[in-house]
């Protein structure tokens, strides 16, 4: 096993050439170490897939270089597809074949497949085994395309938005199957809007923006750089006696950013306490990734901690 089972440097994609050219991968750079969960976010159009192909060996990268277990994912695609699961946006099914003729036809080109009842366990199919493809719902030919990606028992799982399209229960018998293979020594690479679905499964995540990686770390590590937030709404009236440096929205409604929450949120009370100030709909809440990942979909960066305030009474 090589030290990374993917790394990425340099990576450019673009479409088209001239005025017309679109640059959609502008350089970056990744490492997963093997048998760990990534999961690569972004909002519609962020490069999420075109990376993806590229790493999968769809395409070759304007600039740049990909290696996937410290193979060329093109020139090396005998061996690395072998050893690579892979589950696009969208698959293409023969309607009229049955699931289980659908898995044995996809059996037939896998070395070393699972059995085919063993792939209709694993994602719950046994019901649906004799059902024509055409007759299934959007997330039951999802679970179908999962099936085909992990028959080949693959040391490297790309996984492209995988649960789209399931129910809540369906989804978390993804999580534990994805789960089940990081456990059995695979590594696993995944897009998905679901900010959920990467707290809950990511060791690391890259959050890509125009094209960009603009924020890597683990989910702790990302959130703990940003402030938390207290928001409560006051009279106007009380306003002027409060520390500058609070942001008021949407009429009296006021949003402070702090660093330590626990601390700030008692020296407010304190100081509300004192001067009689009665804080309306008082909400605390710590940093989450989806306040870090609003603000970079938002193409700014989240707010920066004010200084320490309301010290005292007299603040």
């Amino acid at each position: 096993m090589t030290q990374h089972a993917i790394t990425v440097s340099g990576l450019r994609r673009t479409f088209g050439s001239g005025r017309n050219a679109v640059e959609a991968v502008r350089g970056i750079d990744l490492s997963i170490a093997p048998g760990t969960i990534h999961a690569l976010l972004g909002v519609n159009g962020a490069g999420k897939t075109s990376t993806l192909e590229l790493i999968e060996g769809l395409a070759r990268p304007s600039e740049g270089e990909v290696r996937v277990l410290g193979m060329d994912p093109i020139n090396d695609r005998a061996v690395v597809r072998r050893r690579t699961g892979v589950l696009l946006q969208r698959s293409g099914f023969v309607a009229d074949l049955t699931v289980r003729e659908t898995l044995q036809m996809w059996a037939a080109t896998v070395t070393d497949a699972r059995p085919v009842e063993e792939c209709l366990a694993m994602l719950d199919l046994e019901d649906r085994a004799g059902t024509k493809m055409r007759a299934l719902s959007g997330g039951e030919q999802r679970r179908v395309d999962l099936a085909c990606t992990l028959m080949g028992r693959p040391d490297v799982v790309m996984l492209d938005e995988p649960t789209t399209g399931l129910d809540p229960e369906s989804r978390r018998e993804v999580w534990r199957l994805i789960r089940g293979l990081r456990d059995e020594g695979a590594t696993v690479l995944l897009t998905t809007h679901y900010l959920e679905e990467a707290e809950s499964l990511a060791h690391q995540l890259s959050i890509m923006r125009a094209g960009q990686i603009v924020r890597s770390g683990s989910p702790a590590q990302i959130v703990a750089d940003h402030p938390s937030e207290i928001s409560f709404t006051t009279p106007d009236a009380a306003l002027p006696a409060m520390a500058h440096g609070l942001v008021r929205h949407d009429g009296n409604r006021t949003l402070l950013h702090v660093d330590d929450l626990q601390r700030e949120l008692s020296e407010l009370l304190r100081w509300a306490d004192s001067s009689d100030v009665r804080l309306d709909r008082l909400i605390a809440r710590t940093a989450s990734l989806e306040h870090v990942f609003l603000a970079i979909a938002d193409e700014r960066e989240p707010a920066q901690p004010t200084p320490r305030i309301l010290e005292g009474s007299d603040r």
